[in-house]
């Protein structure tokens, strides 16, 4: 990977440093991972929000996920979608990325240079988030999670039948039916394609609860959700659908769920294999990432000259790029390749906080 701090490199925009991606004439830091005073976060999950800044700039429908996972005390100053603000010499704006709610591109313009920074982003539709918005620039920073022709999804409300139909197959086969899925933005998204199917409640772990109830405060359409209480025990979960973070799989928590049925939401699905690797019966193939054309449809869309990778399969890509006559990089980030690193993390702590009190709520 390249080092982009090389001194060949000190006229860029924006450049990836120890801190974080710098834009020095702008003197902020976009998704920072150590302290620094002012930061422009692109979406709440925890591998792009950090507690390491004193000032934060976001999208106004992604605050509430910000204060929830960086704590109400934070300045987090929300900005409307396609807004200009000022920052020194460069004018920044917000444009929706289609990732999870309030997700966004952030584009900085320098006199006529112009960098967009995607973040986490993807093209299908969603109905639990804003939808993608191509953004014209000269220099284009793209995540890479699933840059492999391998990588090429079904809409989501094909994937949500899917999941229905094995909901009732375990309500015929009476037994609990429990979905695994990222608890920001994958488990939500689930909901909202399962109301074309169902109205019927779905039962959440209480990592998921707490994120639902903000998406529910913004509007977004779900299926009715109860909270898990384990010091219930009168509660039949036979024939019920069941969402938990990945952190639960194989825990204590499980205990409650005799003889469920388990499945796995993820795009790492599309391989044969990985599901059975990860010990679940199911695997249902829905991402919140660009697939491979998406990625590459995006990168010509945006009549960018000069292209930059962020984690994931980033060499792949560079490489098709280069073959195509673009000026493409990859760049050094600590942004995960998956979300399911942090997400897990997150969960297991929350799980474990649950067990302890004897319900799955916190």
């Amino acid at each position: 990977m390249i080092d982009v701090q090389n001194d060949s490199d000190k006229a860029d925009l924006i450049r990836a440093t120890s801190t974080g991606l710098v834009c020095d004439a702008g003197q902020f830091v976009i998704d920072p991972w150590k302290s620094t005073h002012t930061a422009l976060i692109t979406h709440a999950h925890a591998d792009h929000a950090r507690p390491v800044a004193q000032v934060y700039y976001a999208s106004e429908s992604s605050v509430p996920l910000l204060k929830q996972r960086l704590g109400e005390d934070k300045d987090i100053r929300g900005v409307p979608f396609g807004h200009v603000v000022s920052f020194g010499q460069t004018n920044v704006s917000f444009h929706p990325a289609g990732h999870i709610l309030g997700s966004s591109q952030i584009r900085v313009a320098h006199d006529v240079d112009v960098w967009v920074f995607t973040g986490d982003f993807k093209r299908d539709h969603d109905p639990s988030c804003e939808a993608f918005e191509l953004v014209p620039c000269n220099t284009f920073i793209t995540e890479a999670t699933f840059a492999l022709p391998v990588y090429r999804w079904q809409p989501g409300s094909v994937v949500a039948e899917e999941i229905w139909q094995w909901w009732q197959s375990m309500q015929s086969a009476q037994r609990p039916a429990v979905l695994f899925a990222y608890s920001l933005g994958k488990a939500q998204r689930v909901l909202s394609e399962l109301t074309a199917y169902t109205d019927k409640p779905v039962y959440l772990h209480g990592a998921v609860e707490k994120l639902t109830g903000i998406y529910r405060e913004a509007g977004i359409n779900m299926l009715p959700t109860i909270p898990i209480d384990l010091k219930d025990k009168s509660v039949d979960y036979k024939g019920q659908l069941i969402i938990a973070p990945p952190g639960a799989s194989g825990s204590a928590w499980m205990k409650r769920f005799p003889k469920a049925s388990t499945g796995f939401c993820s795009g790492w699905m599309r391989i044969r294999g990985n599901r059975r690797r990860r010990g679940y019966e199911r695997g249902f193939v829905l991402s919140d990432h660009a697939d491979w054309p998406g990625l590459i449809d995006t990168i010509e869309q945006t009549g960018a000259t000069r292209i930059l990778t962020t984690h994931g399969q980033s060499s792949t890509l560079v490489r098709l790029l280069r073959e195509r006559g673009f000026d493409a990089q990859e760049l050094e980030t600590r942004y995960s390749a998956d979300d399911s690193l942090t997400e897990e993390t997150e969960s297991d702590s929350t799980l474990n906080s649950s067990l302890d009190s004897g319900q799955a709520t916190s």
